[in-house]
């Protein structure tokens, strides 16, 4: 059983970087094949698709957010990390980390999810 947890700060202040973690159990980041997402859904919104990074460590990421999105990992720990700069009150959401296989993007399915982490983006 492939287990996803969320880890990082709920409280972020605007112009900050927002820094989240995931950490992988029951499974390899570096297994093929497999693609390993962050989505987010802001309070009344749809699930949002971010960014992701594939089992060789190629990344992908949303163009409307490609200019403030990095995903890294550490195959050590096997976790892999988010990191959205010049965040604004419209980043506040929940934010998920996911996993998929042969293919990312906002319309792919996942076979796991993390329980999710709310992130609020306010002074």
């Amino acid at each position: 059983q492939v287990k996803l947890q969320e880890s990082g700060p709920g409280l972020v202040k605007p112009s900050q970087t927002l820094s989240l973690t995931c950490t992988v159990s029951g499974g390899s980041i570096t297994t093929a094949n497999y693609y390993w997402s962050w989505i987010r859904q802001p309070p009344g919104k749809e699930l949002e698709w971010m960014g992701a990074m594939d089992y060789r460590g190629s990344t992908y990421y949303s163009p409307s957010l490609k200019s403030r999105t990095s995903i890294s990992r550490d195959t050590s720990k096997n976790q892999f990390t988010l990191q959205l700069s010049s965040v604004t009150p419209e980043d506040t959401a929940v934010y998920y980390c996911a996993r998929s296989k042969y293919g990312v993007g906002p319309a792919i399915e996942y076979d796991y999810r993390g329980q999710g982490t709310q992130v609020t983006v306010s002074s």
